[in-house]
Order: C-alpha cells, then structure tokens, then sequence
C-alpha cells in the first residue's frame, strides 16, 4: 500500500464511493461446516438457510436496486452458479458485476498454489458458460487467503479483490516487492450483516450463540459508519449475504440505508470493477 491522499478525487466532483456488495452464498457455507461433524452431510436444516438466499431474497435485492437504479456486486461461488444458472443470468442481465468467490467457498488459506489456480479457472470456466463472460474481480471465501493468492489472480487477469482489511480506501497492492495495478477494495467486518445477524443453532453459529442483533441497532452502526465513511471522502464497502439481509424486516433496514444515502446527491455508487478501474486511472 502507497500514498496517502487528503482529499480523494472521485468521479463528476463525487464526495465518497459507495460498493454495494453481495455474498451469495448459497448453501456452502453451511455445507462445508457440516462435513466437519459425524454425519453432516443429513445436517438439511442449515443448508436450507443458505438455499433461502437465492430462492428468496435475490429476488427481493435485485427489485429494491431496480428502484432506487442502484449497481452492485454479487460475489458467487461458481457451484451456486452453476445450480441457479437464470437467477445469475438475470443479475448480470440488470447490469450488476458478478465477482469470483471460490468454487464452494473453500478456504483459500488452507490450499496449494496449484489447487488455488485449478479452483479459479475451474470457476471462470462456468462464469464464461452461464452469464458469457469471466470474473474481473475476486473476494476470498471464508475471509483470508493465502500469501500466494494475489500474485495468482493477477497473474490470471483479474483486476481488484475485495477481501482484506487495511484500509478504507482502495490501493495497489504490493506483490513480491512491488507495486501493481492490482487492486484491493477493502469491506469491514463492521459492516458485514452476517457479524451482526447470522446465526445457527447446530453447527454452532457463532460459537457460544450470543447473536442476534437487533434491527435498529444495525441501522445505527451502518448509517453512523456511512457518515464517517462521507465525512472522509472515503469507499464504503457495505458487505451483505442475500440469506440474510434479504429477510422481510432486514430488507426494509437495507432501503432505509440506501435512503438515507440517496439525501447525499454527491456519492458515487459504483461496481467494484468501475472504482478499481477508476483507481488505476487516476492513483
């Protein structure tokens, strides 16, 4: 990471940058977990909760962005892709970015070179099948990956991630040494809806079970984020999963936040692609 820019310039004179990102997740998260128990694999009441987020919440998500003519990022692992082939094809058809996110979720950290590349051109290969075209951007499953993995995907063309932590801007990340034109946009933990309402009896999620926050306390902690994030000139990368912030009350929090942002006629709402584009360009 180089430079420290005072006063970011965003695009038509834009005060921040707004990333509307989704995790769809699908089943595998849940599924993965459950192979860590005797018997997980009969585990059928959490992998429905997974199933929940493209049968019922995309819909939901894709109608409230039509709306209020919002873009955003969906980040899929590839088997969900190949599971709901319309569904993806009907969010890349509304002009969304649809970004890499493992074949099945794998940890990325816990993988060889080699079976990091075979996951990813495995993945690209069903990206360029269903929707025509292959992934520009990437976002880790289960939150990190390993030293290898950067030097990888920009090897293998792909233009930003959207995985790490450490900062609250995008920046070229520095690869064996040196800087590239490979970009990072950073999410927060705080502002990932599944830290604040994802949870699961058995398996345990989260371990020792206290969570499920309310509502109204979510809003809060977003919408105060978000103002710091404007106050700053900053990338606000929210980061959602359709299973859970497509339920019926959580979805009206989500367009309460989008209005709340839309008051603010100098935010640029934007893909990942297009801010890592513009940053190449302009940082």
């Amino acid at each position: 990471m180089t430079g420290t820019y005072e006063k970011i310039r965003w695009p038509d004179a834009a005060r921040c940058a707004v990333m509307l990102s989704f995790d769809l997740d699908g089943d595998t998260i849940w599924a993965n977990g459950n192979r860590s128990y005797p018997d997980g694999e009969s585990f059928i009441r959490s992998t429905s909760i997974g199933s929940y987020g493209p049968k019922r919440s995309v819909p939901r998500i894709l109608e409230l962005l039509n709306k209020y003519e919002l873009p955003a990022t969906f980040f899929v692992p590839a088997k969900v892709m190949e599971e709901n082939p319309e569904l993806l094809q009907s969010i890349d058809q509304a002009g969304h970015e649809i970004g890499h996110h493992g074949y099945s979720h794998e940890r990325f950290v816990d993988l060889t070179r080699d079976q990091q590349e075979a996951i990813i051109m495995r993945s690209q290969t069903i990206f360029q099948q269903v929707i025509g075209k292959k992934a520009k951007g990437y976002r880790t499953p289960s939150g990190d990956w390993s030293r290898e993995t950067a030097s990888l995907l920009n090897e293998l063309g792909f233009m930003y991630s959207s995985s790490m932590r450490g900062d609250d801007r995008p920046y070229r990340t520095v690869i064996d040494g040196k800087v590239t034109d490979f970009i990072e946009i950073s999410p927060k933990w705080e502002l990932d809806d599944f830290v604040q309402f994802g949870y699961n009896i058995f398996p345990a999620e989260p371990a020792g079970q206290n969570r499920i926050s309310g509502i109204e306390q979510v809003y809060n902690n977003f919408k105060q984020e978000f103002d710091g994030y404007y106050r700053y000139g900053l990338c606000f990368v929210l980061m959602m999963h359709p299973q859970i912030i497509g339920k019926p009350g959580r979805i009206q929090m989500l367009e309460h936040l989008l209005q709340h942002m839309k008051l603010h006629d100098d935010i640029w709402f934007a893909k990942g692609e297009e801010i890592a584009q513009w940053w190449r360009a302009n940082y």
